[in-house]
């Protein structure tokens, strides 16, 4: 549990930090979070707004983190799919990709099955 409830926290702060900044400054979000690897456009708002819905379910997973511990699967599979579809083509190809985020990501992907209730899912 106490797993689970540290990635929630995390998640409230970082998702919740880099969802308002890209909802709110797209341009900012576009040097910063995405290392201006992206043009800030509209799309960049749009994922803000999923990080935000990230952030919001993991409060909400601070008071029944088995209930809402389907979003770190979300994650898992948006963040595991983005490296494999978006970031090894660019770093094979020699383009230019937020760095920052991948290595982030890469992190995420390699503890959330650790933090994932599977058992309590299966029964």
């Amino acid at each position: 549990m106490i797993g689970l409830r540290i990635i929630y926290i995390l998640n409230i702060i970082v998702a919740g930090q880099i969802a308002i900044s890209a909802i709110s400054n797209p341009k900012t979000a576009a040097m910063t979070t995405f290392g201006n690897a992206y043009q800030p456009t509209e799309v960049i708002k749009l994922v803000g707004c999923l990080w935000l819905g990230i952030a919001v379910l993991s409060v909400l997973g601070l008071f029944k983190p088995i209930t809402f511990s389907p979003v770190l699967l979300i994650q898992l599979i948006y963040k595991g799919t983005w490296l494999l579809l978006v970031a090894l083509p660019a770093i094979r190809n020699n383009e230019l990709y937020p760095k920052t985020m991948a290595i982030f990501f890469l992190v995420w992907i390699i503890f959330l099955p650790f933090v994932i209730p599977w058992k309590s899912w299966m029964n």
